[in-house]
């Protein structure tokens, strides 16, 4: 066989009859998992794992056998939020994740490290092998649907989950800065380029509650949620508030505790995936 020069027009191979090579992984023999929904940001700090574990217990709550894969290997939050610290039990056949309180089964780096402060100091190809592990490696039993926590940008984990993880859909953590939302379009025009359903858009810490008068201070300034969801025919999911309860229920692992009545907006959009 020649060596393919890139033109087209000299080359006598038919191309044009072949499939594109499919970078999809298969998920470990016993694993059962119907949906799978990444939860991605365009940078950091917009509260993404807060919402990535808002949507789980939120779906835990709804009667959905929920799990999380923490994807976000450098900076994984989600065991503190569900307080959860015991190591994953494995045997022969592969790794069990850790069920949380509520029943949430939880997959994430922090939980195989000898100490939760220790830094992950590893290089873009590790960290995505390690990602893809977790789908292959990991016995899920029984999943109605699976979060993903991507790490913030549009690097390498995400596009290794995006190739390699047959994801449903994303929804998209934005906060009310303009800055902010000019980088999370970068986040949905991933998502279209990769051809990865977007669900939705979650706005956090879109206003604080005044505890007097119950006024909504906006002290990120107004917000340009609508904007983007106009842009791109995509919902609004929820508008989630700067709560100091909430914060304090993440800091004590205990975010099964609150109810997510800000992300109510879900529900519906879980029913629809499920039901396909």
């Amino acid at each position: 066989m020649s060596e393919c020069s890139h033109n087209c027009e000299s080359c006598t191979a038919n191309c044009s009859s072949k499939e594109p090579e499919s970078f999809l992984k298969a998920p470990h023999d016993l694993s059962k998992i119907k949906k799978v929904i990444g939860v991605v940001s365009g940078k950091g700090g917009v509260g993404k794992s807060l919402v990535c574990g808002l949507l789980s217990v939120l779906s835990q709550k709804s009667g959905y056998k929920t799990g999380i894969l923490d994807a976000d290997i450098t900076g994984p939050s989600i065991p503190k939020m569900f307080g959860v610290s015991e190591r994953p039990k494995c045997n022969a056949a592969g790794l069990f994740p850790v069920a949380s309180k509520g029943g949430v089964s939880v997959m994430s780096l922090n939980l195989l490290l000898e100490n939760q402060t220790d830094p992950v100091v590893w290089r873009g190809p590790v960290i995505g092998g390690t990602v893809t592990q977790f789908w292959t490696d990991v016995i899920w039993e029984d999943i109605d649907f699976m979060f993903i926590d991507m790490p913030p940008g549009t690097g390498d984990v995400p596009l290794t989950v995006f190739q390699s993880i047959p994801v449903d859909g994303i929804v998209v953590v934005t906060s009310p800065q303009e800055l902010v939302s000019m980088i999370v379009e970068k986040a949905v025009n991933m998502a279209e380029m990769m051809k990865i359903p977007v669900l939705g858009l979650v706005e956090n810490m879109s206003y604080v509650s005044c505890p007097d008068c119950q006024k909504q201070i906006k002290v990120f300034g107004d917000s340009h949620i609508e904007e983007i969801a106009k842009k791109h025919n995509l919902p609004v999911i929820g508008k989630i508030p700067m709560e100091p309860a909430l914060a304090a229920a993440c800091d004590r692992g205990d975010i099964e505790a609150i109810d997510p009545v800000w992300i109510s907006g879900i529900k519906d959009i879980l029913k629809e995936l499920i039901a396909k």
